[in-house]
C-alpha cells in the first residue's frame, strides 16, 4: 500500500497530534485520533511502513540486512535545528540511528553461480544488495552466503508463474512405461528384457537429471523475490482477540485478507505430530488411546469453566501450571500437549492461573473461523500497520516517509513539548506527541533495561510434517532443553499465504533471548531441518526439510518498559514500544487504546466509519448555492 506524501515545504505548521514511527500500535493510535477529528501528522525516517513490524520482498530484505550489517556509526550532524531553538526553550534530541537490531547473520545453502547475473522478475528499479555473514570466519565457510553483490535489474513488469518442481517428475514415469509397453508388443521376449534393462538405466539417469533440474538455486529465489513477503516479527491473530475485534469494529478488515492456521504441531521425542484441537480432532486422533481422549476432553471442559469451580484450583495457585497438570491425572503425553501446544506457556515461570487463562482463551477462539484459533494475514504481518495507516489517511491524516525529526522542542516554563523540528529545519507545532521507543537517544534511555527477542527466518523446500496437501500453515512449539532457556515458537507458512514462492516454505522461529539469536535458535533448527547440500539432495529418503537460506538476528523488546524509566520526558510526550515476544497482538492494541484515552477521554476508540449508502447529499440545495455564488460579481 502507498499513500500520498506531502513534501516538507507544503506541510502545515500546526497539528493536534504528531506521531513518530509507523509500527502497529502507532498506526492504530494515529487512525483512532484521525477518526475522532484530530489533525494528525505521521512521520517516519525509514523508507517503508511498519518499522520493526514491516514485511519485505526478498530483495528488500537483502537491502535491510545490508543496512544493519554496514558500519553506520557515522551520523552526519545537522545544526539547522539549533537555530530554531529560542531562549526560553530546550531541545530533546532524537536518535538518527536505529539500534533495535543486532547480531545479523545470513547463510545461503542453495546452490549459486557466482558468475551468473541474477535479475529479479518484475522489479521496478535497480537495487544492489550485498549479503554477508556478520562473522568473518563464518563467511569463509562455503555454506555461508558469499560476499558478491547481487544485481537486481528491472525486467518485464509481468511476473511469470512459477511451475511446481514436482509436476514434470510425476509425468515422466507414465511416459516411460508407455514406451516400454510398446516395445514389448513389437519385439521378442529376449530383446524385451534387454530393452527393459537399458530402459530402466536410462530412466534412472533421467530421474537423476530431473532431480538436478528441480533443485532450487539461489538465483531462482532472487528471480522470484517479489513473491516473498518476509516479516521482521512473527505473530498470529487470535480469532477472538483484541485485534480481530478492532479490525471488525473499525471496518479496517476490508483492507486485508486472512487465512486460517490449518494445524497445530508438537515436537516430542524427535518426532513432529499434529495436536488435536477440537472435539472431532480428539476422537479422530490415532495416537491417543480411548482413555486419554476422555481424560483430555474432561480437562478441557474444566478449563472452559474453571472460574465457576474455584475449589478445584485455588489450592494450586502458588505452583506452576506444569506442576498443576501433574495433579490432574493426565498422562505425560497429554500434559505435554496441553502445556506446549494448547496453553503455549512456560514450563517454569507460568502460574496455574496463567495456564488456565491461556487454555481457556485457546478454546474460546476455536471454531470461529476454522478448526484452529489462529488467523494469518495474506502477504504477511506487515500488512496490518498499513491497513490502519490507510484508515488514518482516509480521515485526513498526513504521512511522510524518509522524513526524520531532529528534536522535540520543550518550553522551559511549562515543561511541555510544543513543537518538533524536522530535517529541513521546519518547525511544526502540536499539542500531543507520540514517539516510538527506537527514536529516543541513548541519553533519554540511559536508565532503561531492555530485553531481546531472538529471531530466525528460514526458506525451506518442504514442510516439517508432510501430508497430502502442500498448502499447510502450521505452528509448533519446541520447549527449551535447559532450565534457563526459553521455548521456541515455530510458524511455517506455505505459498498460499503469499509470503513465499511455490515449492518453498517460509519458517519463522522466535524466542526470548538468552544469548545471540543464532546460539538460541540453531539447536532447534538442527532438530527440524538439514542444510541444502549436494549429498543430501541425492538421498531421496531424507525426511527433514532442507534449508535453502537462513537469517538470524536479535530485536529489542521494549514492551515491559515503564514510561518513568525515560529521562526528562514532558507530560504530553507519549511512548510506544516495539514488538513483544508474544504470539498475539493484544499488547499493541492495549497500548494504542490506553494512549488514545489519555488524549481523548470522551471519544470512542476507532468507531466504525459511516456507511456510504447512509450519506445523503441534498443535490437541490447544493445546486442552488452554486448558482447563487456564481451570480455574485
Amino acid at each position: 500500500m502507498t499513500f500520498p506524501v506531502k513534501m516538507a515545504d507544503s506541510l502545515p505548521s500546526e497539528f493536534d497530534v504528531i506521531v513518530i514511527g509507523t509500527g502497529l500500535p502507532e498506526s492504530i493510535f494515529a487512525a483512532a485520533c484521525s477518526r475522532s477529528g484530530q489533525r494528525v501528522l505521521h512521520v517516519d525516517s525509514r523508507s517503508y511502513y511498519g518499522g520493526n513490524w514491516a514485511s519485505f520482498s526478498f530483495s528488500g530484505l537483502l537491502s535491510w540486512i545490508k543496512e544493519y550489517q554496514e558500519n553506520n556509526d557515522i551520523v552526519i550532524e545537522s545544526s539547522i535545528w539549533k537555530e530554531q531553538i529560542l531562549e526560553n526553550e530546550e531541545a530533546i534530541v532524537l536518535s538518527r540511528k536505529n539500534r533495535t537490531i543486532q547480531n545479523v547473520e545470513v547463510f545461503c545453502y542453495a546452490s549459486q553461480n557466482l558468475h551468473e547475473d541474477i535479475e529479479e522478475t518484475g522489479a521496478l528499479q535497480k537495487n544492489h544488495a550485498s549479503v554477508t555473514s556478520a562473522n568473518s570466519t563464518e563467511a569463509a565457510d562455503p555454506n555461508c552466503l558469499s560476499t558478491e553483490e547481487v544485481s537486481l535489474s528491472p525486467l518485464n513488469s509481468e511476473v511469470t508463474a512459477y511451475q511446481t518442481p514436482n509436476s514434470d517428475t510425476e509425468v515422466a514415469p507414465e511416459v516411460n512405461d508407455a514406451e516400454v509397453t510398446g516395445k514389448k508388443e513389437s519385439h521378442s521376449d529376449d530383446k524385451t528384457s534387454e530393452e527393459e534393462t537399458s530402459k530402466n538405466k536410462s530412466t534412472a539417469e533421467d530421474s537423476t537429471e530431473q532431480l538436478k533440474k528441480n533443485r532450487i538455486a539461489y538465483s531462482q529465489i532472487i528471480k522470484e523475490g517479489r513473491r516473498f513477503n518476509i516479516d521482521l516479527v512473527s505473530k498470529l491473530l487470535y480469532s477472538r482477540g483484541l485485534l480481530i475485534d478492532l479490525l471488525i469494529k473499525s471496518n479496517v478488515s476490508r483492507y486485508a485478507e486472512f487465512k486460517n492456521i490449518t494445524r497445530i504441531l508438537s515436537f516430542r521425542e524427535g518426532r513432529v505430530e499434529q495436536v488435536p484441537c477440537s472435539r472431532a480432532d480428539v476422537f479422530n486422533n490415532r495416537h491417543l488411546t480411548v482413555i486419554e481422549k476422555r481424560m483430555l476432553m474432561k480437562f478441557l471442559t474444566f478449563c472452559m469453566e474453571y472460574e465457576e469451580h474455584p475449589d478445584e484450583y485455588k489450592a494450586y495457585e502458588t505452583i506452576t501450571f506444569s506442576e498443576f497438570l501433574k495433579t490432574q491425572k493426565l498422562t505425560p503425553n497429554l500434559q505435554y500437549f496441553v502445556l506446549h501446544s494448547i496453553a503455549m506457556t512456560s514450563e517454569t515461570t507460568s502460574s496455574t492461573i496463567d495456564g488456565l487463562k491461556a487454555t481457556k482463551n485457546f478454546l474460546h477462539c476455536l471454531g470461529r473461523y476454522g478448526n484452529t484459533p489462529f488467523l494469518f494475514p495474506l502477504y504477511g504481518q506487515g500488512e496490518l500497520p498499513q491497513c490502519f495507516c490507510r484508515m488514518c489517511a482516509v480521515f485526513g491524516g498526513i504521512y511522510c516517509l524518509r522524513h526524520s525529526i531532529q528534536c522535540l522542542v520543550v518550553d522551559k516554563e511549562s515543561g511541555k513539548c510544543k513543537a518538533v523540528i524536522d530535517q529541513f529545519g521546519q518547525r511544526i507545532n502540536s499539542k500531543h506527541f507520540l514517539v516510538e521507543d527506537s527514536y529516543f537517544s541513548e541519553n533519554t534511555c540511559s536508565l532503561v533495561q531492555y530485553r531481546q527477542i531472538s529471531r530466525a527466518v528460514l526458506i525451506t523446500d518442504r514442510s516439517v510434517l508432510k501430508t497430502n496437501s502442500e498448502q499447510q500453515i502450521s505452528i509448533l512449539t519446541v520447549p527449551g532443553e535447559e532450565p534457563e532457556t526459553f521455548a521456541v515458537r515455530v510458524i511455517e507458512l506455505c505459498s498460499s499465504t503469499m509470503t513465499c514462492m511455490k515449492g518453498t516454505y517460509l519458517v519463522h522461529l522466535t524466542c526470548t533471548s538468552f544469548k545471540t539469536a543464532r546460539e538460541d535458535l540453531e539447536p532447534v533448527v538442527q532438530k527440524l531441518f538439514i542444510p541444502y547440500t549436494e549429498m543430501e539432495i541425492e538421498n531421496e529418503e531424507v525426511e527433514k526439510p532442507r534449508i535453502l537460506w537462513a537469517l538470524y538476528f536479535n530485536m529489542r523488546d521494549s514492551s515491559k518498559v515503564s514510561r518513568n524509566c525515560y529521562n526528562d520526558l514532558p507530560p504530553n510526550v507519549y511512548v510506544c514500544s516495539g514488538p513483544d515476544c508474544g504470539l498475539g497482538n493484544d499488547n499493541a492494541v492495549k497500548q494504542a487504546e490506553t494512549l488514545f484515552q489519555q488524549i481523548c477521554p470522551n471519544e470512542d476508540f476507532c468507531p466504525p466509519p459511516p456507511n456510504p449508502e447512509d450519506i445523503v447529499l441534498d443535490e437541490e440545495s447544493s445546486q442552488s448555492e452554486a448558482s447563487e455564488s456564481s451570480a455574485i460579481p
